[in-house]
């Protein structure tokens, strides 16, 4: 994930969007500014955090967001 994400409740948003979805969810920032995720749980409901995170309603200003499945 990519942008300007730090202060404004991103990570608290995030985890607490991954819980409505029923995920286990870690959100820490990075040295170099960005953001990772880890999101266990339904490929289903993986997959619609990915979307929550793509669609300009979070916190914060994300410029990007690589998913990818482990």
């Amino acid at each position: 994930m990519h942008g300007h994400v730090q202060g404004v409740g991103f990570r608290y948003a995030t985890t607490r969007r991954a819980a409505e979805l029923g995920l286990a969810c870690e959100a820490q920032n990075l040295p170099d500014g960005t953001v990772l995720v880890t999101a266990r749980g339904a490929a289903a409901d993986v997959d619609a955090l990915v979307d929550w995170l793509r669609s300009g309603r979070t916190p914060g200003r994300v410029t990007g967001v690589d998913a990818q499945p482990v």
